[in-house]
């Protein structure tokens, strides 16, 4: 289980995943391809978001699920219905109620405050007839055959946002999985936490079966339709390349090893339910990826992909561009390795869990090999080493630290790569600043 959620960070910087956002009622979203995942999210559930509240439901008893977010809609509650078609096809009827845009058109409301119960009734019916308060999502869920399913999604809202439309089918080969995709439009987030609507988006994703160790492959057709929109106000530094119209081919092998220094084989506590259920059990593990990925781009996203000469956290590796046909190809090898530790079961209320996560990723063979080739010449040179060849070599470090002190974690994450690009990004302007003087 740890290791599954630190692999997802760096296969978002190739693959189109899922991630959990506010920004619509099925709580999904993608990053744009060929950015790095923004801080702070996740990535999304497998279990679809009418499904979680249809469970929240069931066996906790809950009317209405309540939901916060300070960025998109505030305060709401949610509520599923659950329409059995057939035994191998249901839907399910997800309304939402934005509770803190009503009290707060009530608060605000012109005139006299009423003087009667009858007035006050009159007065919250009239806001309760806006429009904008009210959202609606109906979900299709198809089993064609033991291995294929078919799900159809519709996304309709009160104010003026647009209606999400969403058609996906999966099969299950013995060894692979096969995901057929359209959506319109398209949600996306880039690097820096924007948001990004495409009018259709369109996808055929192959991929071995996960596995611990070994060989692995995935092969993934996307393709954009139409002018990208940006949802939020405010400044940006244009569209983002992986959303301008045109077609991507990716594909990448890497082989995997995962190793078990130790494992406690120590039984748990005898009806005792732990806090987290996919918890492992005490461990000390390493795991290591090496791979490469090539991608081809047709159209407008290939006139600006990756490739730029002058930009030192460019594309490095081997590339190929034919601007008059507007199609461009690229290729460069991958590696990462992880570190993971954990004590303790989760099982007791006070200081049961300590876990401990570091990830180093090098996201471009390519670059490594460049950075480590003018180190060398610049050592034997006797010459002072160049901050961009030491930034080129040095990996992406993510640290993650969880600690129990009561029924509750205390998380703390630390991404030194952040770190590094903003000291760099210092020392540059300071240069140019003594330049001038």
């Amino acid at each position: 289980m740890e290791m599954k959620k630190l692999r997802w960070a760096m296969d978002g910087a190739f693959w189109d995943l899922d991630i959990s956002t506010p920004r619509t009622l099925d709580g999904l979203g993608r990053p744009v391809p060929g950015d790095p995942l923004p801080l702070g999210l996740s990535r999304g559930a497998r279990l679809s978001r009418p499904k979680q509240i249809d469970f929240m439901q069931r066996f906790m008893s809950a009317p209405f699920v309540p939901s916060y977010a300070a960025a998109a809609n505030g305060f709401t509650l949610q509520r599923v219905l659950t329409i059995p078609f057939a035994d191998n096809w249901f839907g399910t009827l997800l309304g939402q109620f934005n509770l803190e845009r009503f009290v707060s058109s009530v608060k605000n409301s012109e005139g006299p405050p009423p003087d009667s119960a009858s007035s006050w009734m009159k007065t919250l019916g009239k806001h309760l007839q806006d429009k904008s308060l009210y959202a609606l999502s109906f979900c299709s869920d198809l089993l064609l055959t033991p291995d294929d399913t078919l799900l159809l999604s519709v996304e309709g809202y009160g104010d003026d946002k647009k209606p999400r439309n969403k058609a996906l089918f999966q099969h299950r080969f013995p060894h692979h999985n096969l995901s057929v995709e359209a959506v319109w439009p398209g949600l996306f987030v880039d690097k820096a936490g924007d948001y990004w609507d495409v009018p259709l988006s369109m996808s055929v994703d192959l991929a071995t079966v996960a596995s611990d160790s070994g060989a692995s492959y995935r092969v993934c057709v996307h393709h954009n339709s139409g002018a990208p929109e940006r949802l939020d106000s405010g400044q940006s530094e244009g569209i983002p390349a992986g959303l301008l119209p045109g077609l991507a081919v990716k594909g990448a092998i890497c082989f995997r090893k995962n190793i078990d220094l130790w494992r406690s084989n120590a039984p748990k506590l005898k009806m005792v339910q732990p806090f987290d259920i996919f918890l492992s059990n005490p461990h000390v593990s390493a795991s290591g990826i090496i791979g490469a990925a090539m991608t081809a781009c047709f159209g407008e996203g290939a006139a600006r992909s990756q490739i730029e000469d002058d930009d030192p956290q460019g594309f490095r590796g081997f590339s190929l561009q034919a601007p008059a046909v507007k199609s461009a190809f690229l290729a460069d090898a991958f590696a990462s390795a992880s570190f993971s530790a954990q004590h303790g079961n989760f099982q007791r209320l006070f200081l049961d869990l300590t876990r401990f996560h570091a990830r180093l990723d090098f996201p471009s063979g390519a670059k490594f090999l460049s950075g480590a080739t003018h180190l060398a010449e610049d050592y034997f040179n006797s010459q002072k080493p160049n901050l961009e060849a030491i930034q080129d070599i040095c990996p992406n470090a993510t640290l993650s630290l969880q600690q129990q002190v009561t029924m509750y974690l205390i998380n703390h994450n630390f991404n030194f790569s952040k770190i590094l690009s903003m000291t760099s990004s210092l020392i540059s302007d300071r240069k140019k600043h003594l330049a001038y003087k």
